[in-house]
């Protein structure tokens, strides 16, 4: 049967044959009013011949390749048993099953698969979901059926199971992110060549060089052009992302979880489902990004009122936590309207540096000898919530809960781990070490009417097994990041469950933890430790591919940037931390007040835009890759208005340049575009259309645009288009 599915400007066209897993031979432009059976020819293949026997179906090939169907290049699927069993597994026949179901958002619609191989003793499953965005999301699942008749050989170990999909032959380029610590989503070209390649996580989260998302499409596709498809990895773990260009069939783009060895391991009657792979396209990246924000706008748990501008007190006072300085810093926040306090790192126990008192999460009375108590008054006093920093999956050697719990801590099996930042991972699967971190998170949040939780994770999962019998793996010394990660999520959910209004920010030493899986639990990221705005810009911009900017947590920091000692003024700063979640990072109390001025006008400035910037579709104009200087806005969903970025990074050849686009803007209407206030004080307007902004058609400011004005490096203006008629 030959099955078309349409939604959000999507068609899905699938092949749904009783010796396979679903076959896709469409995933891209709506193809209209079409009836799948009306394409059942079109999808029939010429068969490859190897001798006498038929071997491979070059267009039948299913989300789930299996060797058996004559699958030749790295396997889908890894199982295996004990008595070195099942490595080969073979469903004898494929059932499938449709619906339609319902969500806040309009109809999804779903198709569930599923085989069982009775000499194997297990069954394979998949699930496809048509979102109403026109997303795609694939998962796939595997249970053991072999009898537990107490004989080894009985638990199936789970070693990989990847689904895939084709992407045209036209897509000859492939785009993925990559970066570190202070530098992350970097964006990377690469030639879509024969063969595969590989992106990898090992570090038990997706990591500071996240693929993000694996895209592939024409060489040379930008923002606004050139047809793109990508697949993203909804999983917080070790993670794994393909683009095959087999010498046989379609070129695929895949992910999975990246399983340890043993780390899996499926007792009879249990089963394994593999994290969700989103999957998108486009006219453009834009276009691919859209997608992926109208789902996660979609979600019930997304945050729906004003996203309130916080101040974090990191930068500001590090571990120096003295009650009147940091008193004094709430004042000056709310002065320039800030809306949120967060105290970061510090609080508790014996931490005074990073050396000591990770995992004693009681409020220190060394540090805070009348409790946080005195701060969270004066803050709640001068209007604003309060939040607090966690690092809850972490801990020091040095600290009295390890101490108490040295079985809490995660090894390589021999004792030993590597440690990073002086710390260590605690096993969350650790019996009482899950309702440890519950209960004293709970406790403080009930107790000083906590609104925010930053959640920190900064070291990465190496040589981290369990000490105690493993929930997935069944023994001791397992591999544990999957059940790690399961169990953060229950942790989350738990949080979630018992606070419903508690919002959570995923912080992994900046950008280190940053997916759709993490997203289903937090509502901000923090994009990067880096508050550098020159190198936040294409921070911001990586990240932005992903999540729409009321998630992406975006701030103002001091003068000379802690991270990277560059000098940059304070409309160049405030004005690239505008664009998403804003915040402040900077002691403010050494702020004189002119400055304080200048930033509560552009904190003004952010929440009189925050709906727009909040509900907006996210544009960038395609400008050459060499190039200093980037444009980038949000369009309102009714085109009724934009505010556009105008960035200049570095000095450009040549300028004054040619007139640049302003993109995303209806081509049938009239806008009249301005300055936004306030502009750079010593920005020269003397003439032409700056003085008062100008009226055009939408179609001649998409395509021919506007001249700019002399932009030194690291300055930029904001323009706001308002439609006229």
């Amino acid at each position: 049967m030959t099955l078309h599915l349409r939604r959000g400007g999507t068609s899905l066209v699938l092949d749904l044959l009783d010796d396979r897993f679903p076959v896709v031979h469409h995933w891209g432009p709506d193809l209209g009013e079409v009836d799948g059976e009306d394409l059942a020819d079109a999808t029939l293949a010429a068969a490859t011949s190897l001798g006498s026997n038929t071997a491979w179906i070059t267009n039948d090939l299913p989300i789930l390749p299996l060797t058996h169907l004559g699958w030749s290049a790295r396997p889908a699927v890894g199982l295996s048993r004990t008595d070195g069993s099942a490595f080969c597994p073979h469903p004898t026949v494929v059932t499938h099953e449709t619906a339609s179901q319902d969500t806040p958002a309009g109809s999804t619609l779903v198709v569930h698969s599923s085989g069982t191989d009775t000499v194997n003793d297990l069954t394979l499953g998949t699930e496809l979901r048509l979102e109403p965005s026109g997303m795609l999301r694939v998962r796939a699942w595997v249970r053991n059926n072999r009898p537990d008749s107490g004989r080894p050989g009985a638990d199936l170990v789970v070693g990989e199971l990847t689904p895939v999909l084709p992407v045209p032959d036209s897509a000859d380029e492939l785009l993925d992110t990559t970066g570190h610590h202070i530098l992350e989503r970097r964006l990377v070209r690469t030639p879509f060549t024969p063969g595969t390649r590989l992106r990898e996580s090992w570090e038990g989260r997706p990591g500071h060089d996240a693929v993000t998302w694996l895209v592939a499409g024409p060489t040379g596709f930008g923002w606004r052009s050139g047809r793109v498809h990508g697949v993203h990895l909804a999983w917080s773990g070790n993670t794994r992302h393909l683009a095959f260009n087999p010498a046989s069939g379609r070129k695929l783009l895949g992910a999975g979880e990246l399983l340890l060895p043993g780390e899996v391991s499926l007792a009879p009657g249990q089963t394994y489902t593999s994290p969700w792979a989103f999957y998108s396209w486009g006219e453009g990246l834009d276009a691919l990004a859209h997608r992926s924000h109208a789902w996660l706008r979609s979600r019930p748990s997304h945050p729906h009122r004003p996203r309130p501008v916080l101040l974090n007190t990191w930068e500001a006072v590090y571990f120096n936590h003295d009650l009147d300085k940091l008193k004094a810093l709430a004042d000056a926040a709310a002065q320039v309207g800030i809306e949120r306090y967060v105290l970061d790192d510090g609080w508790f126990g014996s931490r005074r540096d990073d050396t000591s008192g990770l995992g004693d999460w009681q409020v220190s009375p060394e540090a805070w000898p009348q409790g946080l108590e005195p701060l969270v008054e004066h803050v709640h006093a001068l209007g604003m919530e309060f939040g607090l920093w966690f690092e809850p999956e972490m801990v020091n050697v040095n600290s009295d809960l390890a101490r108490a719990h040295p079985e809490w801590i995660l090894s390589d099996g021999a004792g030993g781990a590597p440690e990073h930042r002086h710390q260590r991972v605690l096993d969350l699967c650790a019996p009482g070490a899950w309702e440890y971190l519950f209960d004293s998170v709970s406790t403080l949040v009930e107790r000083l009417d906590i609104a925010y939780l930053k959640w920190d994770h900064n070291s990465p999962l190496l040589a981290t097994g369990h000490e105690v019998a493993a929930p997935t793996a069944g023994r001791a010394g397992a591999g544990a990041v999957h059940d790690q990660t399961l169990a953060l999520y229950r942790l989350l959910d738990a949080l979630h469950e018992r606070f419903p209004a508690l919002e959570i920010e995923s912080c992994a030493g900046g950008g280190g933890r940053i997916d759709l899986g993490i997203m289903e639990r937090a509502q901000r990221v923090w994009a990067s430790d880096c508050i550098d705005a020159h190198d936040r810009q294409d921070i911001q911009r990586g990240t932005m591919m992903l999540l729409p900017p009321e998630l992406v947590g975006t701030h103002v920091g001091s003068g000379r940037a802690h991270t990277t000692l560059r000098d940059l003024d304070l409309d160049f700063r405030a004005g690239t931390a505008l664009w998403g979640h804003m915040g402040v990072e900077w002691d403010l109390t050494r702020a004189d007040e002119p400055t304080r001025e200048r930033l509560a006008s552009i904190i003004a400035l952010h929440k009189e835009l925050r709906d727009l910037l909040h509900s907006g579709v996210t544009v960038h104009a395609d400008l050459p890759d060499d190039e200093a200087l980037r444009i980038e806005g949000v369009v309102a969903p009714d085109g009724s208005e934009a505010l556009y970025e105008v960035a200049a990074l570095g000095q450009l050849l040549a300028w004054p340049t040619a007139p640049r686009p302003l993109p995303g803007l209806d081509p049938s209407r009239r806008y009249h575009v301005r300055l936004a206030a306030p502009a750079y004080p010593e920005l020269r307007v003397t003439a032409g259309w700056m003085i008062g902004g100008v009226t055009l058609p939408g179609s001649y400011l998409t395509t021919t645009g506007l001249a700019l004005p002399a932009l030194h490096p690291d300055h930029l203006i904001l323009l706001r288009a308002t439609a006229v008629d």
